[in-house]
């Protein structure tokens, strides 16, 4: 199936030297690639089940959205056990530490996902009570 989408000039040039670095052999076989890594790092978040930990880690513009931040972390306080925060200019990083249901700490990502100011949000899962399969 052919698409098309809008990508930031700046962004793709930096997405074609990297896929061009790896050797793959077209911009088309890298963007399935991390099309593929998007949906399992999607599904596996919505797989695990019972109480987890996990860092989420997220880039943001810090004027545009530090209230509505601190609401999110009020409102997933017994879920959060610390946060780091960085300033880089008008960008801020930050590591939210978090343990509690699966379906809590969904939650709370999906929040972040939500604004337009949030750049990227990253999870890792350390521990969940999703049995392990045996391969």
């Amino acid at each position: 199936m052919r698409t098309s989408l809008n990508v930031p000039e700046a962004m793709l040039a930096e997405f074609d030297r990297t896929w061009q670095s790896e050797g793959l052999d077209s911009r088309s076989r890298a963007l399935r690639e991390a099309i593929q890594e998007y949906v399992e790092s999607h599904h596996r978040l919505e797989q695990a089940r019972g109480t987890v930990a996990a860092t989420v880690v997220f880039d943001y513009v810090h004027d545009e959205i530090i209230e509505d931040l601190h609401e999110i972390q009020h409102a997933f306080q017994s879920e959060i056990d610390t946060t780091a925060h960085v300033h880089h200019g008008d960008w801020c990083l930050e590591a939210i530490f978090c343990h509690g249901s699966a379906a809590e700490i969904r939650a709370l990502v999906y929040r972040l996902k939500d604004f337009d100011a949030v750049g990227r949000v990253s999870v890792t899962l350390l521990r969940d009570d999703t049995p392990s399969i045996d391969v």
